[in-house]
């Protein structure tokens, strides 16, 4: 897998080539937002993993260059700790956020969950977590032993929206605007309402949920392999 790895840090470039050639990645560097999108062009990453603060322009400059033209996966890899920034960056197209410092092990895992999703089907019809199965085609939900789970239109929307997005953090901005419309991109306690009622009918511990989690101050994930 080729990945394109930006940072203006070069000990951190240094220590990402290392690990990530370790295990068998073909790594590509840039150290500016200029040189990041022109070398994207030239080899077409896999996946790219991404400094916000770069010379010339913005990481978030970078992410919307990229996505006029690409859906690769991308990967922030951040120092900025404010949830605006974060939230800016996955509105922008991003796929996930790591702040730094970050673990090694955490950042690789991270990566290995974004290939995945990469190269799965892009629109399998059938998704199965734990006890659930979620028929994408069908708009139906099972659970074993019981069978049908009923879902309202919402809940339907919420969980799809989740469920077309394996292991990617989904902002509150974009659930809100596409369940309910950009008039309610504030209103987080729909949200958490319909997400809660979600936990209780699919989740195994509602209280301890082990797929549809909690991205605390940004959104949610769907964490189907957990």
């Amino acid at each position: 897998m080729r990945i394109l790895v930006v940072d203006d840090d070069a000990q951190i470039l240094k220590a990402l080539r290392i690990n990530l050639v370790a295990r068998g990645y073909e790594v590509f560097l840039a150290q500016s937002g200029p040189e990041a999108l022109d070398v994207a062009v030239r080899i077409t990453p896999e996946l790219v993993v991404l400094d916000l603060g770069l010379p010339g322009f913005s990481g978030i400059r970078v992410i919307e260059g990229l996505r006029g033209w690409t859906e690769v996966p991308i990967l922030v890899v951040s120092g900025r700790t404010d949830s605006g920034d974060k939230v800016d960056a996955l509105d922008a197209g991003a796929d996930d956020y790591v702040t730094k410092p970050f673990a090694i092990d955490e950042l690789l895992a991270r990566i290995r969950a974004l290939s995945r999703r990469s190269t799965a089907e892009p629109d399998k019809p059938v998704v199965t977590f734990g006890d659930v199965t979620v028929d994408l085609s069908a708009h139906t939900v099972s659970k074993a032993p019981s069978g049908i789970v009923k879902l309202t239109p919402t809940e339907w929307h919420i969980l799809e929206v989740l469920v077309r997005n394996p292991d990617r953090l989904v902002t509150k901005h974009l659930l809100l605007t596409t369940v309910w419309g950009a008039a309610y991109e504030k209103e987080d306690g729909y949200l958490r309402l319909y997400v809660g009622q979600l936990r209780k009918k699919l989740e195994p511990e509602p209280s301890r949920p082990r797929f549809l989690l909690t991205e605390p101050g940004m959104g949610y994930r769907f964490a189907p392999g957990v």
